[in-house]
């Protein structure tokens, strides 16, 4: 496909680079864009750079932040003894919008997983431990996915907690396995989460 124009082969070229977005699409936003008005193309390039400069990640759990810590965090109605742990800010938001939960959250930045190279050492693990050790944590729900790497991921987990004085809860069943949080139904997900159950009990299945 020839594109008269280098101009819009970088913008094709850079929206290409975005995942789930092959060359026809890319083409399709490009002339998209090139048909707005110049102060709408402006607002949309800024709001993208001001994104990247100031969006940050939580000190505390590892959600998305304006600042130091998230609203979630600094929430005064959460419950600060209750932590779900989640691989990504995407299931953050799949359980956020089943309003079903309201503790607080740990995001690992991914799942163990030895064929692509990532390890505990290369997630948000540690801080996961200090925090359930050094602060007044009564529960952790583990909220990975039902596949291999999130089984591995969950039980290091339970194994690192199994010293402490936590209970730790995994999500009953409703979410199939194999299945990713973040495209569970917010209803499913709300009940897999209101009839967690005691982690040990998945490891004698």
């Amino acid at each position: 496909m020839e594109i008269p124009s280098k101009h819009l082969q970088q913008a094709v070229d850079a929206i290409n680079t975005l995942p789930g977005i092959g060359k026809k699409t890319a083409l399709r936003l490009a002339l998209n864009l090139l048909r707005r008005k110049p102060e709408e193309v402006q607002h949309f390039a800024q709001s993208i750079a001001d994104m990247k400069e100031h969006v940050k990640f939580c000190s505390q759990c590892g959600n998305l932040s304006d600042g130091d810590l998230c609203a979630i965090c600094i929430h005064p109605k959460r419950d600060q003894s209750l932590i779900c742990v989640v691989e990504d800010i995407r299931d953050v938001l799949a359980i956020e919008s089943t309003q079903q939960y309201r503790g607080l959250y740990h995001v690992l930045g991914g799942i163990i997983s030895p064929m692509d190279g990532i390890g505990p050492s290369n997630l948000n693990m540690a801080s996961l431990v200090d925090r359930c050790a050094n602060e007044d944590i009564k529960e952790v729900i583990l909220a990975l996915n039902s596949t291999m790497e999130g089984d591995t991921t969950s039980f290091y987990i339970f194994r690192k907690l199994s010293g402490l004085e936590v209970t730790i809860s995994t999500l009953a069943r409703g979410v199939s396995i194999g299945d990713e949080i973040q495209y569970a139904d917010e209803i499913t997900l709300g009940r897999s989460l209101m009839h967690r159950t005691p982690f040990e009990q998945t490891m004698s299945r």
